[in-house]
């Protein structure tokens, strides 16, 4: 028995890093897993079944129930055969765990359209084809006159909340998952469905290489960068507890679990007519004077 007891979760990009912590924690919760993975490299190269497998196979050793997939989750008719999947293995969906991705990290001057490209589909489309399907299905549902419970858990990054140099194309497609996660939470509300996100800090493939020197591992202690740590407050707002909490992005970090307030109404200056253009810097001094100081972006050496 665990807080996620009989509830059945999908979890994209769960058979490595982060995702894997996932999929195991929900298992031990209680939860029927949904293990989606591409196999592919840390820059979206190659593919193999191998690491769900892998990971479904850690599950049933638990005493837990998982089947695996490798439905492609940035394409639209790969999605749905993906919530179908779970809906199919265990007769209904509950929560979708959105956290499939990749790096090609490039210098604005340096990149690519491919590079541009691969990032935005497989962060962004990689998250709205999957959340399309799966809110068809609880709107039926809904209407239907169930009782729906469903949860979505999307995985944005602080590059997308404070942008990160080198990473363009990563930090708009995260960005667009913080935005996409806020629309979703508004429009399912009424069918019964919640929509956070996440912004993780973790030792994972992705992230070895940009944070070598800040994420060793420790020779004894707590280890702050563990993928596993992140994964309670996912489960958490997988379960039907978290009912109460839609709409919202959170920051976890090691012990640390953090709520961001991202982008608000601020200081306004309201002439009551046309602005002349001599006079809009004037206005636009005063304004930065009593506005919020700006976060640093990730990596900029200052």
């Amino acid at each position: 028995m665990g807080i996620c007891a009989g509830r059945v979760v999908v979890v994209t990009g769960a058979g490595r890093g982060i995702g894997r912590e996932h999929a195991l924690e929900f298992a031990r919760q209680g939860a029927r897993v949904v293990v989606n993975d591409l196999g592919t490299g840390p820059g979206g190269e190659g593919g193999s079944a191998g690491p769900a497998l892998a990971v479904v196979e850690e599950i049933r050793d638990l005493g837990g129930q998982a089947v695996p997939s490798n439905e492609d989750v940035a394409d639209w008719d790969g999605a749905a055969r993906l919530i179908r999947a779970a809906v199919s293995a265990y007769g209904r969906l509950d929560v979708l765990v959105n956290n499939a991705g990749f790096l090609r990290d490039r210098m604005l001057v340096s990149m690519t359209e491919q590079d541009w490209d691969d990032v935005i589909r497989v962060h962004l489309k990689g998250h709205a084809a999957p959340l399309r399907h799966a809110a068809a299905y609880w709107r039926e549902r809904a209407k239907a006159g169930e009782r729906v419970t469903g949860r979505v858990i999307n995985t944005a990054s602080g590059a997308g909340l404070l942008g990160g140099v080198g990473q363009g194309n990563y930090s708009a497609a995260k960005a667009g998952i913080a935005a996409l996660t806020l629309v979703a939470a508004a429009e399912l509300a009424g069918y019964g469905v919640t929509v956070n996100a996440i912004a993780p800090a973790a030792r994972t493939r992705m992230t070895e290489r940009v944070f070598a020197e800040t994420m060793a591992r420790p020779a004894s202690g707590f280890d702050a960068m563990d993928p596993a740590n992140v994964s309670p407050l996912v489960v958490w707002l997988g379960s039907e507890e978290s009912a109460h909490v839609t709409g919202r992005v959170f920051e976890v970090e090691g012990g640390t679990i953090s709520v961001a307030t991202g982008w608000r109404h601020g200081p306004k200056i309201d002439r009551g007519a046309r602005w002349d253009p001599a006079e809009v810097g004037q206005a636009v001094t005063a304004l930065l004077t009593t506005a919020p100081p700006m976060e640093p972006v990730y990596g900029l050496r200052t």
